[in-house]
Parts: C-alpha cells; sequence; structure tokens
C-alpha cells in the first residue's frame, strides 16, 4: 500500500473482500468507527482513485451508496507478477532451449516495437531517439542519452531495469531491448553494460 493508514488499509481489505460494494454505515459498523471517519478516510482515498461510487442499495428505507475498489485498488495490493514471469520463461527454456528463447525474445521486441512507431514514421535520427527515449520513461527505464563529440558515438544509459531479477536468472530477454531499441532507431544498438550482471547501468551504444 503507497502512503495511506493502517485504517485505510482496513478499508481497502473490506472493499478486496466485498467487491460488489459496502455502504459507509457498513464500513463505520465494520471497523467501530463513526460515519465521518469513514468518510475522512474516503477522501484520501478517492484522491488516490483507489475507491469509486458503486451502485445505489434501494432495499428499504432511504438509498444507500456502495463504494467498490478501483482497478488501481485492487492493483495497490501485491501481485506477484515477477514470480509468473519467472516461471513461464523457465518453462520456455527448458522446452525450446537457451538459443530459442533468445531468438524468440528478439522477435518478440520487434513485434513490439512495430506496434509502438509513429505515424509516418520519423527518417531522422534524433526525432526516433526522442521517441524511444519517451517510451522507455513511461515504462520505468529511467533512461538518459549521452552523446561523445569526441568519440562520436551515442549511448544510451537506462538506470533501472524494469525485469531485474528476472534478467538475472534468464540473460535472454535482454534481447527484447536489443530488438525493440534497433527496430525503433532503425539503426544497431550494442549492449556494453548490463545491471542484471552488476554493472552501475543498461548502456547500449548506437552503432555508426
Amino acid at each position: 500500500m503507497n502512503k495511506i493508514g493502517a485504517r485505510q488499509v482496513q478499508i481497502l481489505q473490506l472493499l478486496l473482500e466485498n467487491r460488489a460494494g459496502l455502504s459507509l454505515d457498513q464500513i463505520a459498523s465494520a471497523l467501530d468507527i463513526s460515519r465521518t471517519a469513514v468518510l475522512q478516510h474516503f477522501s484520501k482515498l478517492q484522491k488516490l482513485n483507489y475507491i469509486c461510487d458503486g451502485s445505489l442499495d434501494k432495499t428499504g428505507g432511504r438509498p444507500l451508496r456502495n463504494y467498490c475498489l478501483t482497478e488501481r485498488g485492487i492493483n495497490s495490493f501485491p501481485k506477484q507478477y515477477s514470480w509468473f514471469s519467472e516461471l513461464l520463461l523457465k518453462s520456455l527454456k527448458q522446452q525450446m532451449g537457451a538459443e530459442a528463447l533468445r531468438h524468440y525474445m528478439y522477435r518478440l521486441g520487434e513485434q513490439v516495437a512495430e506496434s509502438l512507431l509513429p505515424q509516418g514514421h520519423k527518417e531522422n535520427l534524433s526525432d526516433r531517439i526522442e521517441h524511444l527515449l519517451s517510451i522507455m520513461d513511461e515504462l520505468g527505464y529511467e533512461a538518459i542519452l549521452e552523446t561523445s563529440e569526441i568519440e562520436q558515438v551515442s549511448k544510451i544509459k537506462a538506470r533501472n531495469c524494469v525485469y531485474h531479477d528476472i534478467a538475472q536468472q534468464h540473460p535472454e530477454i535482454c534481447q527484447f531491448d536489443l530488438a525493440l531499441m534497433n527496430h525503433l532507431l532503425d539503426s544497431e544498438v550494442e549492449l556494453e553494460q548490463c545491471l542484471a550482471k552488476g554493472d552501475s547501468v543498461c548502456c547500449f551504444k548506437l552503432k555508426k
């Protein structure tokens, strides 16, 4: 849970257990706190887009508004994506072998890159680099461009590996990055340094 208190976590857990939604009164009763206190916690949770208005319960008396978890609220609970990805990659490597997995990850990177190419693919390399850096930033790579006028070479350095733990066990996954960059830049890229191998950054050198 990100930047929320223990009571707010309890509210989210209640809503997770009751996916159809709960009213203010039901939450207040379950946690033994006042409606006003629930509303105060709701203010924070709604700002974070963790909860939203649900259905109106019209069974007897005045209609009561139910509140539900949003997708963001559901995703605030722990997930095991890394574990499941590791399981899939391990199974694929056992079935096809390491070299075939390398080719598979490269083809996958090319396919993803093709879907990310902008309309009217730009011929200017600087524009293509800018587009690539924007995509890497959205994905969480924390990538920057470094250009050496003396060596007349450009390098893209990623300070974060978005699948670090998996890449340590399955370095074949780095082929995905190489294919993505090669295809989006329409230029060959060489991996000089790798976070998964203990380097301080992932460094991709743009070949002349």
